[in-house]
């Protein structure tokens, strides 16, 4: 029997969302997460100073609640409906990552090599951090969008650029994951 801690099938979470993608639509709302860091972004005044923050940023008010609702619905996901669990990965993925020196490969979601404090601010870490931070900022204002806003929102309204875009996101994370991966953990 299903359990609510166990992760919602396709069928149950597909459909929801296609029914959240058809109400923003319906009503004229687009959906993304790099359209709210713009907004915050107005709210604290760079609009003063970068024309592109120049907008009235209560016309996306409503957008903040997918900001609150990624803080709270990962809080409530990680204290309230996560159980620790080992992930039954390929044998042959945990060899790998073990060369690349995660020790604890399947143990948890989230590798401690990465994801701890010690980790952050090692210079490896912060490097990272500040590295792939400006990538993602430079990839987003290009792209004209982030990951969720081209691939939920974009082809759901049948948007070329955005199937480019999601097509240009998987392949960077191809090349990521293969190529600069090994040399970044190798």
């Amino acid at each position: 029997m299903q359990s609510i801690l166990d992760p919602w099938p396709w069928y149950i979470s597909g459909p929801l969302i296609a029914i959240i993608m058809f109400t923003l639509i319906y009503f004229g709302k687009t959906f993304g997460m790099s359209s709210n860091l713009r907004t915050l972004c107005t709210i604290g005044g760079a609009g003063k100073r970068v024309k592109f923050f120049d907008f009235d940023w209560r016309t996306q008010r409503w957008n903040l609640t997918v900001v609150a609702g990624a803080f709270i619905g990962g809080f409530i996901a990680h204290f309230y409906l996560s159980t620790p669990t080992n992930m039954d990965l390929n044998p042959e993925t945990v060899k790998t990552l073990s060369t690349l020196g995660f020790q604890d490969a399947g143990k948890s979601l989230l590798p401690t090599e990465l994801y701890s404090w010690d980790a952050v601010f090692s210079f490896k870490g912060l490097a990272i951090l500040i590295i792939g931070g400006f990538l993602v900022g430079f990839g987003t204002r290009y792209a004209g969008g982030c990951t969720s806003g081209h691939a939920i929102t974009g082809l759901s309204s049948l948007q070329l650029p955005s199937l480019i875009a999601v097509i240009g996101f998987f392949l960077g994370g191809l090349i990521m994951i293969h190529l600069l991966f090994p040399l970044i953990f190798g």
